[in-house]
């Protein structure tokens, strides 16, 4: 069965705000409202970010995914930390890497891949403000090119 990857959510701001080095693929525990809601494009990686925990757990810190409209009772907390599903060999480099060289773990991306909801995670360094007024300009220049053309 070949692997399709249908995107759900970006998180736009961490292109932006960060210059992204390694990535990483991760899986996400959800709860069965929360997988309904994200197939009704209901998730949200805008302010969200990652944390390893003391005994090596990888939890994905401020993801909003909507109530599930037609829920009962034991619908999901928008906001609740999800454990990220990871080999432990991947979270000892990952620590290994922020300790050392003092990087940020952020998300960039949710997808399905087949069935399954898949995290893309990138460690990232946080750029300064005129590295970011440097890729503005750098992109309104390609656009005046294209434009041009």
């Amino acid at each position: 069965m070949k692997n399709t990857e249908k995107l759900i959510s970006s998180n736009k701001k961490a292109f932006f705000d960060y210059t992204l080095f390694d990535k990483f693929e991760a899986g996400i525990s959800l709860l069965g409202t929360e997988i309904k809601s994200i197939r009704r494009n209901g998730a949200n990686l805008k302010d969200s970010y990652i944390k390893i925990t003391d005994n090596l757990e990888a939890i994905l810190i401020n993801c909003h995914i909507s109530h599930y409209e037609f829920g009962n009772i034991n619908n999901h907390e928008p906001l609740r930390d999800r454990k990220l599903l990871l080999n432990k060999k991947e979270i000892l480099k990952i620590l290994n890497k922020i300790k050392q060289e003092k990087y940020t773990l952020v998300p960039t991306k949710m997808y399905f891949s087949g069935r399954w909801v898949k995290l893309e995670i990138a460690l990232a360094k946080g750029k300064k403000l005129y590295d970011k007024r440097d890729a503005i300009k750098k992109k309104d220049v390609a656009r005046d090119m294209e434009r041009y053309k």
